[in-house]
């Protein structure tokens, strides 16, 4: 795929946020075989990445997506894919998010995990990640999407950053120890009422198994997992669509309840 097709792609998605107006899908961009067409989705997300680096922001971490054999049924796909955080990405618990700055913008309850330890071998163990891990965090990332209505399929979100928009983290540390990730329970509620529900082995069967995969993904493309990172493992339930006035709030097993306040 040319520097000039993966450039034009970047530039139609780099468009659509700065107009705040949504655009065509951008699967029908991308030519070659099924690792031909990741290789290129992933390109263009970097070209906006570099974009966003080049104007003073900070690589603060990793988020994991696709990570529902439903979801992946539905795309067509096998595997799941990742996103790049960045330091303006992140909201603090119970401060209101604008929901102008977002296009589309939906909410799902995740469980965070923040390294203490690079991790930069070929392939990981469990106990790999277990050991790199400082904490882990409740938290709720609003996905985004440039595509309009959502029409999305793999090369689509991947090029679009994962779908990105915001993330909102929990301020209760919990290590690991205290915790059964894969049975941790998840409720999120709009006021009184449950909007998802869901449970920690919906993560690729446990979210310490996506953070595997995405530790030995980022090896493998020479950008691997440093201490200090967050890394959001993936959705625990369905994603809620948002509107102005809407106040999110996720209960997951283990960790103190965290708030996503939209104005």
């Amino acid at each position: 795929m040319s520097d000039a097709r993966v450039q034009a792609i970047a530039d139609r998605l780099w468009q659509a946020q700065q107009a705040r107006t949504p655009c065509a899908p951008v699967r029908d961009q991308f030519e070659g075989d099924a690792a031909a067409v990741a290789a290129g989705a992933y390109a263009v997300q970097q070209v906006n990445i570099a974009r966003q680096l080049a104007a003073g922001r900070r690589v603060v971490g990793r988020k994991i997506g696709l990570t529902s054999p439903a979801v992946q049924r539905q795309l067509g796909v096998d595997r799941p894919d990742f996103g790049t955080l960045l330091d303006d990405m992140a909201v603090v618990d119970g401060e209101a998010i604008d929901t102008a700055t977002l296009l589309q913008p939906k909410a799902e309850a995740e469980i965070a995990l923040v390294l203490e330890r690079d991790l930069v071998h070929e392939r990981h163990t469990v106990a790999d990640i277990i050991g790199a891990t400082g904490y882990a965090l409740a938290a709720i990332e609003v996905v985004a999407s440039r595509i309009a209505g959502w029409d999305i399929r793999f090369e689509d979100t991947v090029a679009d950053n994962a779908s990105s928009g915001l993330f909102v983290l929990g301020t209760q540390p919990v290590p690991l120890r205290k915790l059964d990730l894969a049975g941790a329970a998840m409720r999120m509620r709009r006021g009184a009422d449950v909007v998802s529900e869901g449970v920690g082995a919906a993560c690729l069967g446990n979210p310490l198994n996506a953070a595997r995969w995405l530790a030995d993904t980022l090896v493998r493309t020479g950008t691997p997992l440093r201490a200090g990172d967050v890394v959001l493992t993936g959705a625990l339930g369905p994603m809620v669509a948002v509107q102005p006035g809407d106040t999110l709030t996720a209960h997951i097993d283990g960790f103190a309840p965290v708030r996503a306040i939209f104005s």
